[in-house]
């Protein structure tokens, strides 16, 4: 229950998200004031039939939650598992003789603070009430210093909510319907998948080009300098420059044939005509380097460098950040601003003085201004919170929110810190070959002589190859003319590479550059096309599926606009139009669903379906074969004149090669037939199938007199024995006899005590079952021979929890966990292989595999896994139970938010319903009255 303690000057309610804030902010506000949460949204448009109001059932738009046939008018319920909440709220607003609406301060949080408002219906003063950081001054200001709701955000926003629904509900039962069910599209979620499809075609399509060239380490015969050699790359012979990776073309061919493109031959040919030549010092090149320290962080800069230093996903770094923000860590976590309040420039240069130095620190502060067009949010960037920052050892965090808190604020330290300077050296090297060939190599070099920020914080590269900014690269101290030696010449081959998966740190990188979708939606459209199976990860990079394939395809073909990344960058300016009063909602959603001007709108597109070859969209041709790839509804397959073979599920589109594909096709495909039982006279054939090998049997088709006249339930046909093969086994040396016993599975052994005992091969392995006791076996093959002797040993014998044999030996060594400081090994589970730091265990998803998972990998799997944990359950003594029976009211018990979050029994009491039913049918209210009531 909020504090209330009851002060002279009324009472005020204050209303914010979630309730690890309002916890943090009660502190702060002491007497006077109550502080609740609404636990995130408390309406939206409904999300099921059974959420539709009755007397809006029957309408063409329900289904839509909008209606589209006047002014798009959204249809608001309130969530099932937020009338309890809300119901709460109302009984708290009673006592309160102001209410202020503290909800975050972007478009979102100004239109919770709407729904707020028009839920509620206070018939006292309302205030909205904003900050970007939560300590007892920023609170206090905030309270002193509140505004009207800002309704041009609100619209904003609800023209955001609106778009995605119709996008949404219109185009996904087209996929359901031509490509598989239970498919979604999104505005943004369908962009970001066509990003990762498209990178993935390049990829498909790239022809690597092979090149070579000498490497040459060079001798200056100086024993008195460090270093006394250098290595230098051969760059050009006779006037011509060496073919580099930059010259070929995505095809494998040269795009200039200006260069010289030396073959593995000729590269040797030419050192063997090298060797015993003379050298020297052509030239002598020196600059001035200079890197000037990082911007502070905005939310996708943030998310970028948390996946490259620390190894999280977009989604866990926001989780993660929020936790920080709420507890008065950081400042508001979503933001496009880079820009930091002269308070925070102050403390940042006030620490870097007194942990670095004041020759570290320049005479003036450095200003920072946004690169990114229509920033939304009126926040400064992610900074540490205060007036004076907390290092990251004063702050008593642990874990991955001490190591996200120290990322934010070195980078804020470090963005006032001097520039890091230095001098970068480039040097020619020539000869002539024994030919009389003129050969030049070069060499580059880089040291720092003034590090500047790069003490306080270095970034993090997407490129692992690259260098660090931090890095220094010394040559010896030549001058022009000076004679060298060659103490070893090498021939160096070279391939060039097809362009890199996105990563979740370049996908975010990628959006932002287009300005497709808002910073704040990032974490949560990538989580999305990984949770839809679109996307799947592979170390780190994105990988799109084949049904990824099959969804791009059918929205480039026949809805071209709603995946054009300009179409859905424009859309997103119109947004930033009507926040900014200079675009109205209504005009631009009939623009949208129905057109204008001869542009096609939303609702003429998906119309007409008959046009859409359900078959045609979902088949791709392998280049150079005969073999198609279809994605069906239970997986991709390749087809052959009706042959058809699985694709494997963790194959990569880049993979299936025609070679891979003939290769597929030439395995024994498992369709194999075995023979006849003899008993039945049923054929048994052995299957490779989706979940593994497998053996069944063939039933006959029913004779026609046979045929029930009624039609019978699927569930009532008659099925054929199925058992899958033990591991031992193998379709290509599997028998009828071996197929016959696997089909006596589950086996009666005997009779124990005047039951049954039959063995079973379940998805825990196998085990004896009698009645409702089990006992486990220790190989498959004991089902085929354990005897009933055997098994009154076993049940004679107490139950066994966990695991009875030793622990096996971990299947690889990873390392330590940044997070647990703790080894991370790779162990085989009874799910399959899993990586664990002895306290947490996290699956390995789809892509990882033993051999290749790294353990930034591990550590951002086992991230994810930890903040999946259930949190650890409070024990408190139950109250005895009253006699009396009373109406139970959303306030009556102390325990009542609780429960709220966790199941909504409240919400089933009668006072419950009877307080949201007005609420469950609220429609929004048309623009013009919310900006009359936004002056009450």
């Amino acid at each position: 229950m909020p504090a209330n303690n009851g002060s002279t000057g009324g009472t005020r309610l204050v209303i914010v998200e979630s309730p690890a804030k309002a916890k943090t902010i009660k502190d702060y506000l002491g007497a006077g004031y109550m502080v609740e949460s609404s636990i995130g949204h408390i309406r939206d448009l409904p999300e099921k039939a059974d959420d539709i109001p009755e007397k809006f059932k029957g309408a063409p738009w329900a289904r839509l939650g909008v209606n589209v046939e006047h002014d798009f008018e959204p249809l608001y319920v309130v969530n099932p598992d937020k009338k309890a909440q809300v119901n709460k709220l109302r009984q708290l607003l009673k006592d309160a003789d102001e209410l202020y609406l503290a909800t975050d301060e972007d478009r979102e949080g100004e239109a919770i603070a709407w729904h707020l408002r028009e839920v509620l219906k206070p018939k006292v003063p309302v205030h909205r009430m904003v900050f970007h950081e939560i300590t007892p001054q920023a609170i206090r200001d905030a309270v002193a210093n509140p505004r009207d709701l800002n309704l041009r955000l609100v619209d904003a926003q609800e023209t955001r909510r609106i778009l995605d629904r119709l996008y949404g509900y219109e185009v996904s039962p087209v996929l359901w319907k031509k490509v598989k069910p239970r498919l979604s599209a999104g505005r943004v979620q369908s962009v970001a998948t066509r990003l990762v499809v498209e990178r993935e075609r390049e990829r498909m399509a790239f022809t690597s080009a092979h090149y070579w060239d000498l490497q040459a380490l060079f001798d200056t015969g100086k024993a008195e300098e460090r270093p006394r050699d250098f290595t230098a790359t051969l760059t050009g012979v006779d006037g011509r420059r060496v073919a580099q990776g930059r010259d070929f073309a995505s095809t494998g061919q040269l795009k200039t044939a200006d260069v010289l493109h030396l073959s593995e031959q000729a590269a040797g040919e030419l050192a063997g005509r090298l060797r015993g030549s003379s050298f020297a010092v052509r030239s002598v090149e020196r600059k001035p380097y200079t890197r000037k320290p990082y911007a502070p962080f905005r939310t996708t800069t943030l998310q970028q460098e948390a996946s490259r230093k620390l190894g999280f996903s977009a989604k866990y770094t926001m989780q993660v950040a929020q936790r920080l923000y709420e507890n008065g860590f950081i400042t508001y976590m979503r933001t496009d601003s880079i820009t930091l309040s002269e308070t925070a420039v102050a403390a940042a240069r006030a620490q870097a003085i007194r942990l670095y130095g004041a020759q570290y620190v320049p005479d003036k502060p450095r200003v920072y201004s946004s690169k990114v067009k229509n920033a939304q949010e009126a926040h400064e960037a992610i900074r540490p919170s205060g007036e004076e920052f907390r290092t990251p050892g004063e702050t008593g965090l642990s874990g991955d929110m001490f190591r996200l808190y120290e990322l934010i604020w070195q980078r804020t330290v470090s963005s006032q810190m001097k520039d890091a300077v230095g001098e970068s050296i480039s040097v020619k090297v020539g000869g002539t070959s024994a030919s009389g060939e003129d050969v030049e190599f070069s060499a580059s070099g880089r040291t720092i002589t003034f590090y500047g920020f790069l003490k306080a914080y270095v970034e993090g590269h997407d490129d692992p190859s690259s260098d660090r900014d931090d890095a220094e690269k010394r040559l010896p101290n030549l001058a022009e003319g000076d004679a060298v030696s060659v103490s070893r010449l090498d021939v160096a081959g070279h391939s060039t590479k097809p362009p890199a998966r996105y990563t979740e740190a370049s996908l975010v990188k990628e959006l932002e550059d287009r300005e497709i979708g808002r910073p704040s939606t990032y974490a949560s459209i990538i989580g999305t096309i990984l949770d839809r199976g679109y996307v799947f990860k592979k170390g780190t990079a994105l990988v799109p599926s084949f049904l990824a394939f099959a969804v791009v395809n059918l929205l480039e073909q026949h809805f071209g606009n709603l995946v054009d990344y300009d179409f859905t960058a424009e859309m997103e300016k119109v947004l930033d139009d009507i926040a900014n009063d200079r675009a109205e909602r209504v005009p631009e959603l009939q623009r949208f669903y129905y057109g204008t001007d001869g542009d096609e709108g939303l609702k003429e597109m998906v119309s007409d379906l008959g046009e859409i070859d359900a078959k045609e969209i979902s088949s791709f041709p392998i280049k150079g074969t005969d073999i198609v790839l279809r994605v069906g509804r239970y997986g991709p397959y390749l087809d052959r004149d009706g042959a058809r073979v699985n694709v494997p599920e963790d194959m990569t589109p880049d993979e299936l090669t025609a070679e891979k594909a003939e290769e597929l096709f030439s395995r024994p495909t498992g369709d194999r037939e075995l023979g006849r039982d003899p008993v039945t006279g049923h054929v048994v054939v052995a299957k490779d199938g989706r979940y593994g090998p497998y053996v069944t049997e063939i039933l006959p088709e029913p004779a026609e007199d046979e045929t029930p006249k009624r039609r019978t339930k699927k569930a009532d046909a008659p099925k054929p024995r199925t058992s899958s093969l033990f591991k031992s086994m193998s379709l290509d040396t599997i028998t009828l006899d071996d197929a016959l016993r696997l089909l006596s599975i589950p086996r009666v052994v005997g009779e124990l005590e005047g039951e049954e005992v039959v063995a079973h091969n379940g998805k825990f392995g196998p085990y004896l079952k009698k009645g409702a006791d089990s006992r486990s076996l220790t190989a498959e093959e004991d089902l085929l021979t354990v005897t009933i002797d055997q098994a009154k040993e076993l049940f004679a014998q107490p139950k066994q929890r966990g695991r009875r044999a030793a622990a096996a030996a971990p299947l690889r060594e990873l390392g330590d966990d940044p997070a647990s400081k703790k080894p991370v090994v790779v162990k085989e589970g009874r799910f399959g292989p899993y990586v664990t730091d002895g306290e947490t265990n996290a699956s390995l998803r789809k892509g990882d595999t033993v051999e290749d998972i790294t353990i930034e990998r591990a550590a951002e799997l086992l991230a994810e896994r930890r903040e999946r944990a259930p949190a650890p359950k409070k024990t408190t003594r139950k109250a005895p139970a009253k006699k009396a029976t009373t109406t139970k009211s959303a306030t009556t018990n102390s325990t009542t938010a609780k429960s709220t979050t966790a199941k909504s029994t409240t919400a089933k009491s009668t006072t419950a319903k009877s307080t949201t039913a007005k609420a469950a049918t609220t429609k929004k209210a048309p623009a013009a009255a919310k900006k009359s009531a936004s002056k009450s």
